[in-house]
This record gives structure tokens, sequence and C-alpha cells, in this order.
């Protein structure tokens, strides 16, 4: 019973932590220029975890191009930096790479 429990609570707390991420993103105008399937200005985000899944310090890195910005890595248009913290660059970085 208590496996039950411990599970759903695991369970319930990723998707509460997966839409947390959905409305950062979106308080962040991050979906202004990315989208989950497709490319808009930037990359998808399923595009973004496929390059990046053998890597293993991509939290890290992806975090720093959220919080920096970046250019050059996907084409001549750079990204911008985003007024966000670490600690939101990281729940970012994290909820994009979900997304195999």
């Amino acid at each position: 019973m208590k496996k039950i429990g411990l599970t759903a609570g695991l369970l319930l707390g990723a998707m509460s932590l997966a839409q947390a991420s959905d409305e950062l993103a979106k308080s962040k105008n991050c979906m202004t220029c990315h989208s989950v399937e497709r490319k808009i200005v930037g990359p998808s985000y399923k595009d973004i975890a496929a390059k990046r899944a053998a890597d293993k310090g991509a939290v890290a890195a992806l975090a720093g191009k959220i919080k920096a910005g970046s250019k050059g890595e996907w084409g001549a248009v750079p990204m911008l930096a985003n007024a966000v913290s670490d600690a939101e660059a990281e729940t970012l970085a994290k909820w994009v790479l979900s997304f195999k």
C-alpha cells in the first residue's frame, strides 16, 4: 500500500513540475520562439532534447544558454538572454530536455 501512495505522489509531483514549467516557459516568453513539436524562430523542444540526449552536462549547458543567450548553434538567428534566475533556467532546461 505504501508503494502505491509513493508512486502516486511521485507521479503527481512530476505532473505538477511539467505544468509549472509550461507556465514558466509561457511567462518568460519562451513560447514566442519555440514550441514542443515544431520550429518557430528557434528549434522545437523535441529537437533540442534529441540533440542533447547523449550530453551528460546538458542541463547545465542549456540552463546557461537560456540565461545568457546563444548564437550560431541553430542558425543565424541568435537567442537573446532571458531574465531568469539560475533556478528558473535549470527548471526550464530540465523541462525542455524531458521532450524525448
